[in-house]
């Protein structure tokens, strides 16, 4: 876990426990980032480490960083002595803090249409389109194929996304008018030599790569700027409008789950904690207080019947 250009066998295994496991390279790189702060901490290799150190190492994190870097920090520690050490001992000593939950930002119509009018360029306006109109993930946009576009069943198809996992989304007819434009202006300087339906759908300035993640989150940041938003907002946050938006029009919270590509319910539930729609149309029980009250009708049965 040194600091120099040559690898040293440590690190080497834990590469390829990682590789072997098919983790994600941003999570390997994470994962090597966090080693090598602990050892930049411990002054030497981690796998002389002992319980007390781990447990100082982790006080030391709660005091210099946030809850969030620190529980990814212990996370890679973690999976070094488990997996590669098979240190069990050490492992068992690091813990977890949960997280303090927040609302994600969401924007209303009324912004999403605002920023989507304010974009940049042809480009800026396609992806930020495909992005709160099938609530698509930053990196799953920028990773789109030619040949995920199907016209004809009017699907986009999601390809090994976070979890290694493919989904289908719809594709709106306001989504596939930009994407015919964009197609006709679209740079075509590395399209030679890859087949049709295997081109980049936003070609980056690299051969054969597609645009970054960061480069987006740019071209997002100037049209949201260009609209006057002044809230703490982000390039996801296209994506919590567009689950928000579907359930506060009543969408079946199964099928945005689906949607979206969500494991578990629960994540997608959270959603209904900012529906502002939905929340605002809720009578509290102070209303009925107020209202007048219903004059009861009373039944004379005791009255004799009529001779």
């Amino acid at each position: 876990m040194s600091e120099t250009n040559t690898v040293s066998p440590l690190r080497q295994r834990m590469i390829e426990d990682m590789a072997a496991r098919k983790l994600n390279p941003h999570t390997q790189r994470s994962h090597i980032f966090s080693c090598k702060r602990f050892a930049a901490w411990l002054d030497r290799s981690p796998d002389t480490a002992t319980a007390d150190e781990v447990r100082r190492f982790q006080l030391y994190l709660v005091e210099s960083t946030s809850i969030c870097n620190r529980n990814r920090i212990m996370t890679g520690v973690r999976f070094l002595f488990r997996v590669t050490l098979r240190r069990h001992d050490l492992a068992a000593e690091v813990w977890h803090i949960k997280e303090p939950e927040r609302l994600p930002p969401v924007l209303s119509p009324e912004e999403i249409k605002r920023v989507l009018t304010m974009a940049t360029s042809l480009k800026a306006q396609a992806m930020l389109t495909l992005a709160y109109g099938c609530g698509l993930r930053a990196s799953e946009v920028v990773r789109l194929r030619a040949g995920d576009i199907d016209r004809e069943q009017k699907i986009i198809r999601i390809v090994q996304s976070k979890g290694r996992k493919d989904r289908h989304v719809m594709l709106p007819a306001a989504v596939l008018k930009l994407l015919r434009q964009w197609w006709k202006a679209r740079p075509t300087a590395y399209d030679a030599g890859v087949a049709p339906d295997q081109r980049w759908l936003f070609p980056g300035r690299g051969q054969h790569q597609p645009l970054t993640t960061r480069q987006f989150s740019r071209l997002f940041k100037e049209a949201a700027k260009a609209a006057g938003l002044r809230k703490t907002i982000c390039l996801h946050s296209l994506r919590h409008s567009f689950a928000t938006h579907l359930l506060e029009r009543g969408k079946d919270i199964r099928v945005i789950q689906a949607l979206l590509g969500h494991s578990k319910l629960e994540t997608t539930a959270r959603y209904s904690r900012v529906a502002t729609g939905m929340i605002a149309k809720i009578e509290s029980p102070l209303d009925e207080l107020s209202a007048p009250r219903r004059r009861r009708v009373r039944r004379d049965s005791e009255k004799p019947p009529a001779p």
